[in-house]
């Protein structure tokens, strides 16, 4: 498939990628306390590489961003059931016991900081995992 050299659209998609990709992280950190999450940051996420994947050659955006996706699938899944365990290992408590307290952190003052946030990568790495390798699958499937 040859792809077209428009300069617009590709400085175009370069803008939109940052800033869905700013606001996937902004959801991502929301989830514990607002609508939001490792899922729907997640899916965020995947939206951007597969819009630079849709615009840009293949094996330029491979070269750019050399990521094994299906690696993600297997560290999310680690992260998220660890943290569930940790609970019960550690601290005697049921699976995925939620556990937060608040820290002094430097330039950002008293924090939040809770088990639900590893918890929440491990989902946004499942899900930015298996968006994009089927996704690519599905594409590689034509050619």
């Amino acid at each position: 498939m040859n792809k077209s050299n428009d300069i617009l659209l590709h400085y175009l998609t370069r803008i939109t990628v940052f800033f869905v990709f700013i606001f996937s992280i902004y959801l991502f950190f929301a989830g514990h306390n607002q609508p939001g999450g490792g899922f729907i940051g997640g899916l965020m996420t995947a939206c951007t590489f597969l819009l630079l994947f849709l615009n840009f050659d293949r094996e330029k955006i491979k070269k750019a961003l050399p990521f094994a996706f299906t690696s993600f699938i297997a560290i999310g899944l680690l992260l998220a059931l660890g943290t569930g365990a940790w609970s019960m290992l550690f601290n005697g408590d049921p699976f995925l016991t939620h556990y937060f307290d608040y820290f002094e952190l430097p330039f950002l003052g008293e924090t939040e900081l809770t088990s639900a946030l590893p918890f929440d990568l491990g989902i946004y790495l499942i899900v930015v995992g298996i968006a994009v390798t089927i996704t690519l699958a599905i594409a590689e499937d034509d050619q």
